[in-house]
């Protein structure tokens, strides 16, 4: 935990990717992830969400500003591509694990990621996509970390799986108040499972905060062709004279509108679909 029940912080972090035609892949991020959330990280693809991740998780170093996260020992981080040994099998992966993780490993965490899905002497290369993603499940939670960090981690799974195992991580995270942040495109996955949301555009944090506090600050409105000031209008269509607006409201909503409240993808969509997003 970095301070004051602080899980995962950045303090106008950057970073840039050297060459001519490469630029800033983050820039002046700030935010402060409470211990024990479960984070959606979304964005666009180009949004900045591995770069994000891999800097959390001490593999890159930022090229202007701060990230503060704990100790390795402390964290488990799962990348895109599941790196894995491709010689070993699952068991002898599951003992490295143990073995790099003295006095801290969980066997009963990393196996329940593996269930009976898996025969303990496959060896890995000869795995498909999802039960890599399971294995490297298990090494993450046999860690018995404070923060999880995980890039797309569902991504090549079945739905059934997906439930399976995000079910998995809830419940860890629930038993042990672990910090999760993960990154995802699959929006229905995160509807019911995240308490927390990260939204990244163009490098920068377009919204921050927890997921029923933002849900609560929005509204849909249809309705005529009207002014919607003082409200900040994330995005609207217009067909005839028929409006259909996602507002952040500014006081009470006043005008012949049907209202109703935002889903999390009905609010996600709205930020990704506007070039700059409303403000944070």
């Amino acid at each position: 935990m970095t301070r004051d029940g602080i899980a995962l912080e950045a303090d106008l972090l950057g970073k840039k990717y050297g060459g001519r035609n490469h630029g800033w892949a983050l820039r002046e991020c700030d935010f402060a992830l409470p211990a024990g959330r479960v984070c959606a990280l979304v964005g666009p693809n180009g949004a900045g969400k591995s770069t994000l991740l891999a800097l959390a998780a001490g593999l890159l170093r930022p090229t202007e500003g701060a990230i503060k996260a704990p100790a390795r020992e402390h964290l488990a981080y799962v990348a895109q591509d599941k790196p894995l040994h491709p010689r070993l099998t699952v068991a002898d992966t599951l003992r490295m694990g143990r073995e790099l993780n003295p006095g801290r490993w969980d066997d009963a965490a990393a196996r329940r990621a593996i269930a009976d899905t898996l025969d303990p002497k496959a060896v890995v290369r000869t795995l498909s996509g999802g039960q890599r993603t399971r294995v490297a499940l298990a090494l993450a939670l046999g860690k018995r970390p404070e923060l999880v960090l995980l890039d797309e981690p569902m991504a090549d799974l079945d739905p059934l799986a997906r439930h399976q195992l995000m079910g998995l991580l809830m419940a860890d995270a629930a038993e042990r108040g672990t910090t999760v942040v993960m990154s995802s495109h699959i929006l229905t996955e995160l509807e019911g499972a995240c308490d927390h949301l990260l939204l990244l555009h163009g490098g920068r944090i377009r919204l921050d905060g927890p997921v029923d506090e933002l849900l609560a600050a929005h509204t849909l409105l249809t309705g005529p062709v009207a002014d919607l000031a003082p409200h900040t209008v994330v995005e609207s269509r217009t067909t005839g004279r028929q409006l259909t607006a996602l507002i952040r409201r500014e006081g009470p909503v006043e005008g012949p509108w049907e209202t109703r409240d935002p889903s999390l993808e009905d609010l996600l969509l709205a930020h990704l679909r506007t070039t700059e997003g409303a403000p944070a």
